[in-house]
């Protein structure tokens, strides 16, 4: 058996023609959904995935924004930029690009973006919400997991899940997600006893610990679904997943490839959640 090849790429290009059309919609109304990202610093990482965000948002009708500030830039005066995009009537959707300098608590900012407006998904009020069941905005890629998951058809009530890694980004979100679609959860951190075991049960397993490798095909059952969040550049520069993938491919039900896997639908749920932000606050269905 080869795994169906669950293809990011693909998957995301038609779903924002979707938000594409939505976006159009909403034009007609007289409402441009507008994204803007603050960017801290000069991280060449992030300078790109900012640009990545920036250019996918106007290829399907948006207004984006890149409010650039340098490196040494005052705790305070970030925050007073926020506030000021937090006022902002044009502004449908605010993120804040991490890593921040030392200088600036991440905590700090993340809690000072006007919820309404946050489409990370990461304000304590969202992460509340989410876990009482109640619309929210949904954390990037879990909510990119999932729709990878609804798009490939893969059943999940009943199913065995194991998330490798407890992070408030990744791996607690997408297990209550997963959990609302009736799945039976396990998450795996440092401290489990007895990883290859839980693994070796699962029907779904997602990993999202920055370890090349540590999913091998030894630890994983015939049919499973493989979703690998991992994304560490090797000495290279080449990106590495969490998933052994050329051994795993030939055994998984499904897997999903580094690059061009989870990657392509983090920024579309991105684009997901600014439309969904700019339709909540004009009242739109």
């Amino acid at each position: 058996m080869v795994a169906k090849i669950l293809d990011g790429k693909q998957i995301a290009k038609d779903y924002r023609q979707g938000l594409k059309d939505q976006v159009e919609a909403l034009q007609t109304k007289g409402y441009t959904p507008k994204l803007s990202v603050i960017l801290v610093g000069n991280d060449g990482a992030s300078q790109s995935y900012v640009n990545s965000k920036k250019k996918a948002a106007e290829k399907i009708g948006m207004i984006s924004e890149i409010v650039h500030l340098d490196e040494s830039t005052s705790e305070e005066d970030v925050l007073k930029e926020l506030t000021r995009l937090n006022e902002d009537d044009s502004v449908s959707g605010i993120l804040v690009q991490v890593p921040l300098p030392d200088q600036v608590s991440e905590q700090k900012i993340l809690e000072a973006i006007n919820p309404a407006k946050d489409v990370d998904g990461f304000h304590p009020e969202n992460i509340g919400k989410l876990y009482i069941d109640e619309q929210t905005f949904v954390p990037c890629t879990p909510l990119g997991i999932m729709e990878l998951l609804n798009h490939a058809d893969i059943d999940i009530e009943g199913k065995d899940a194991v998330v490798i890694g407890r992070s408030h980004i990744v791996g607690q979100p997408v297990s209550k997600l997963l959990l609302q679609k009736n799945a039976s959860v396990t998450i795996l951190h440092s401290r489990t006893k007895d990883m290859q075991q839980h693994l070796k049960n699962a029907d779904i397993i997602v990993s999202a610990v920055g370890r090349p490798g540590i999913v091998s095909k030894d630890d994983v059952k015939p049919g499973a679904v493989v979703i690998d969040v991992g994304n560490t550049p090797d000495e290279n520069g080449k990106l590495k997943g969490d998933v052994d993938y050329e051994e795993v491919k030939q055994i998984a039900g499904a897997i999903t490839p580094v690059p061009g896997g989870v990657g392509p639908m983090t920024i579309t749920m991105v684009l997901n959640n600014t439309l969904l932000a700019e339709k909540m606050r004009r009242g739109i269905e």
